[in-house]
């Protein structure tokens, strides 16, 4: 039992006699450097998103520009605007229908008057300078006489008339008897339409 454990108080100091290699002692095994753990996927992009390579330039969007208008063609003028359609031309007619009241009387009388002719009407005389109807074919026509009433009196058997006095100068209408028209305290006159000759008694 003695000589058992000499043996191996011997054995053991033989096994730390033994000079060494590598006089820091045995190292340790390297260890390898472990992988970081995959970055977790963001949630917020798309899921079809793909990310650009490992080195690859990246570019911003492009907004839409909008197309530039074409260029007008130097030296082109605009086209003309179109003419307005010119008014039937009227109708002249050599005579005019008139009508005329007495008021005191309450007489009425309708006559003609021949153009650039006097024609009288008891105190009053018509000269008629122009008679002319528009729309002819119209339901209405409508017709416009150019007329000078004169105030004058006859004068006394034998003796001098008084000079005549203007009471009206300008255009009378048929259809608007009222547009322009002719007053005076006795009498009452207005156009009934133009004629091509002074209608038969």
């Amino acid at each position: 039992m003695l000589a058992a454990a000499v043996l191996g108080a011997g054995f053991v100091g033989w096994v730390s006699a033994q000079p060494l290699d590598n006089p820091a002692g045995p190292q340790p095994p390297e260890v390898q450097p472990a992988e970081p753990p995959p970055a977790p996927p963001d949630e917020t992009a798309p899921a079809n998103e793909v990310a650009p390579a490992e080195g690859a330039a990246t570019m911003a969007p492009v907004a839409d520009k909008p197309a530039a208008p074409k260029p007008k063609a130097k030296g082109a003028a605009p086209p003309p605007p179109a003419k307005p359609p010119e008014p039937p031309v009227p109708i002249r007619s050599p005579v005019a229908i008139l009508q005329a009241l007495d008021k005191v009387t309450a007489e009425t009388i309708r006559f003609a008057a021949p153009v650039g002719r006097k024609v009288r009407y008891k105190n009053l005389v018509f000269t008629v300078r122009a008679c002319e109807t528009r729309d002819v074919d119209a339901p209405e026509p409508r017709a416009a006489a150019y007329l000078i009433i004169d105030s004058a009196p006859p004068g006394a058997p034998g003796g001098r008339p008084p000079p005549a006095k203007q009471v009206y100068e300008g255009w009378m209408y048929a259809v608007s008897p009222g547009l322009h028209p002719f007053e005076h305290p006795i009498y009452d006159a207005w156009l009934i339409a133009c004629s091509a000759a002074a209608p038969h008694a």
